[in-house]
């Protein structure tokens, strides 16, 4: 079971938690079962337990240490067995400094404390989220997206995340609604992760290398689709395949590190049979 504490009022909360016997107040025509007698020999989930008035902080502690609790308007004892994990993104010492959280309560909950560090911290479980969305809303959406290009890669990486996962789901959502290709690039992102000033990763570049950065980019993206064959790269790019070539050499890409193993090595011995062909004859 799970309950989102900041969601409810200060007046249902306790309600919600412990439940009402009928008459208890206006509208009680029966009586209901709190989240806590329905999560019986189960687990329940207190999200936001920062945001509980001190009213209810003194009903929670009473149902840590002794099990037990009356629901609203009644007089009989309900026994419980309930795993409790609460969450909470506030700063809990500082809430119980400024009288906003008791500290028997704070202590009696922090019996196994899972810390999660903010998304920026874990730039690993960003990939990796990443290509989680991406696979969940080219699926919710119709849309066959294979990949995320480097550019993009590079700019979520960058990017200071103030909104953690959630921030993250919402820019992979909005990437795929207007990727228009099976490739998610920069300019699919969100304009905040496209903004320096916005994202404190302000970068001084001249326009003809930031303009030589991009193609490069686009050609890397082209090769690695297509495994290093050239001719289709240069398809993708609607261009041609001497004037990929001219790039590929320009911005000394090596193209076998996209091939396939077996693709490399057919690639070398034919280039060797070339080169034997050409050589010219040795005099008899």
């Amino acid at each position: 079971m799970k309950v989102s504490c900041a969601a409810l009022p200060d007046t249902l909360i306790e309600s919600e938690l412990f439940g009402y016997e009928k008459g208890a107040f206006t509208g009680a025509n029966a009586r209901k079962k709190g989240r806590f007698e329905m999560a019986e020999s189960g687990t329940l989930f207190l999200d936001e337990i920062g945001d509980v008035n001190l009213g209810t902080q003194v009903k929670l502690l009473r149902v840590l240490q002794e099990r037990e609790f009356e629901r609203l308007g009644g007089t009989e004892t309900v026994k419980v067995n309930v795993r409790l994990i609460a969450a909470t993104n506030k700063d809990m010492e500082k809430a119980i400094v400024d009288g906003t959280f008791r500290e028997d309560l704070y202590y009696r909950l922090n019996v196994f404390t899972i810390f999660v560090p903010p998304l920026r911290e874990r730039k690993a479980d960003l990939l990796l989220l990443a290509d989680h969305f991406l696979e969940k809303f080219s699926r919710e959406h119709g849309k066959v997206i294979k990949r995320i290009s480097t550019p993009a890669i590079d700019m979520l990486t960058a990017y200071h995340w103030p909104g953690n996962v959630r921030e993250l789901e919402n820019a992979l959502e909005r990437a795929v609604l207007v990727c228009d290709s099976a490739v998610v690039h920069g300019h699919h992102l969100p304009p905040s992760l496209q903004t320096a000033d916005s994202s404190g990763t302000v970068t001084r570049v001249s326009l003809k290398d930031a303009v030589a950065g991009y193609e490069r980019d686009l050609i890397i993206d082209a090769l690695k689709t297509t495994r290093g064959n050239r001719a289709k790269a240069a398809r993708l790019l609607d261009t041609t395949e001497r004037i990929l070539n001219y790039k590929v050499r320009g911005y000394g890409i090596d193209v076998r590190r996209f091939k396939t193993p077996d693709v490399a090595r057919r690639s070398s011995g034919d280039l060797a049979a070339r080169e034997l062909r050409e050589a010219p004859l040795a005099a008899s």
